[in-house]
C-alpha cells in the first residue's frame, strides 16, 4: 500500500509535511519522543504551546514546527495504560483520528506518527492505531501519506506483524 508505510528512524528527522507528538496534557514538553521534540524544534515550539491551553487526552492540537525539518507539529495526550479496563483503546484511537482529521482539515498531505503510549501493550497499541489510520485513510483522500516512525526495529517488528496479520490482502492493498 502507497499511502501507508512503517519505518525505523528519528521522527525529529522526519520529511513529513507534520510530524506527530506524543505529548502530555500540558503540551509543554517531556521525556522521550515529546522531549524529543521540544528539544529539536527549539523554544519557539514551547513558546506556542503555552499559548494553546493544554490538550485533553485524545484530542489534538497543532502548531508551527520551527526548526524540525516538519511544517507542522501534530500534539496529541496518549492514554495511560491501566489493564484495559478504563477505555485506553478509545483514547488511543481518538489521538490517531484527531491528528489525522487535524492533518485533513489543514490540507497536510503527509504525517509521520511515533508510536503514541508506549506504555500500552505494544501489539494492542499497534492494533488499536492501524484500524483507525487504516479506516481514515480509506475513507478519505488527505493525508495522501502516513507513516509510523519506530524508535526501535523491534517495535517496527512487531507493527509490520500486527499490519500483515490485519492488513494483508485486505482493502488497504487498494489505497
Amino acid at each position: 500500500m502507497n499511502r501507508f508505510s512503517i519505518l525505523v528512524g528519528d521522527i525529529t528527522q522526519s520529511d513529513a509535511e507534520a510530524i506527530v507528538n506524543a505529548a502530555n496534557e500540558s503540551l509543554l514538553g517531556g521525556s522521550g519522543v515529546d522531549g524529543a521534540i521540544h528539544a529539536a524544534a527549539g523554544p519557539e515550539l514551547l513558546e506556542e504551546c503555552r499559548t494553546l491551553g493544554g490538550c485533553p487526552t485524545g484530542q489534538a492540537k497543532l502548531t508551527r514546527g520551527y526548526r524540525l525539518k516538519a511544517r507542522y507539529v501534530l500534539h496529541t495526550p496518549g492514554p495511560v495504560w491501566q489493564g484495559g479496563q478504563s477505555g485506553e483503546a478509545v483514547q488511543l484511537a481518538s489521538c490517531y483520528r484527531a491528528c489525522l482529521y487535524l492533518a485533513k482539515e489543514h490540507g497536510i498531505e503527509s504525517v509521520d506518527f511515533p508510536c503514541i503510549s508506549t506504555g500500552y501493550p505494544a501489539t494492542q497499541a499497534a492494533t488499536v492505531a492501524l484500524r483507525t489510520i487504516m479506516d481514515f485513510l480509506y475513507e478519505n483522500e488527505t493525508p495522501r501519506s502516513v507513516r509510523i516512525v519506530c524508535h526501535t526495529e523491534g517495535a517496527a517488528k512487531v507493527w509490520r506483524q500486527t499490519y500483515n496479520f490485519w492488513y494483508a490482502g485486505s482493502k488497504a492493498d487498494r489505497l
